[in-house]
């Protein structure tokens, strides 16, 4: 079975237990702290997926680092992945678990690269353009490139709209060197 597979049916079990539960939500903010970590900090996702480190220490290391900042649910499925020694599939139930329950709240990330931060106008604007044409709350995450010089590319889901001035030279150089 794949890797995304196993992960989508933990991160199902996950959500419906935190459904039951009425922890849905802080299970969410548990699973954002958690893939925080592991991008803040490369070395603590390396040892996840290490076969050197043993499964009790990195059980160990997990309850250090997240017992009293996280909901009982999200400490137990650390667990239970741990005793079943896949422990590489955290960082994808996490990511999955987030996805799932953006998805059962109706919540739709839009992804705004710009070359400079956007002001609270782009940002509204960004958002309304993005609801119009999804009929969902939207969440904007910004990213900053000064690479791209200008404008900006917009990602929801997999769809792009890349109007930066990088783009529109690489363009005009390729019709040049044509």
């Amino acid at each position: 079975m794949s890797l995304q597979t196993v992960a989508f049916r933990y991160a199902k079990s996950l959500l419906d237990l935190a459904k039951e539960k009425n922890v849905e939500t802080k299970v969410y903010e548990d699973m954002k702290l958690f893939s925080q970590v592991c991008d803040d900090n490369h070395q603590f996702y390396l040892m996840l997926k290490s076969p050197i480190v043993s499964h009790f220490d990195k059980l160990s290391i997990l309850q250090k680092t997240f017992s009293g900042k996280v909901d009982p649910s999200s400490m137990s499925i650390f667990e239970i992945i741990t005793r079943k020694n896949r422990e590489e599939l955290l960082p994808h139930i996490a990511e999955d678990y987030l996805r799932q329950y953006e998805e059962s709240k109706g919540i739709q990330k839009a992804f705004v690269t710009t070359a400079t931060p956007l002001t609270d106008a782009q940002k509204a604007d960004f958002t309304k353009i993005v609801a119009d044409s999804t009929g969902k709350q939207v969440v904007i995450v910004e990213k900053i490139d000064t690479s791209l010089i200008g404008g900006y590319v917009l990602r929801v889901n997999d769809r792009q709209v890349d109007t930066s001035v990088k783009t529109k030279l690489n363009d005009l150089k390729v019709k040049f060197t044509q």
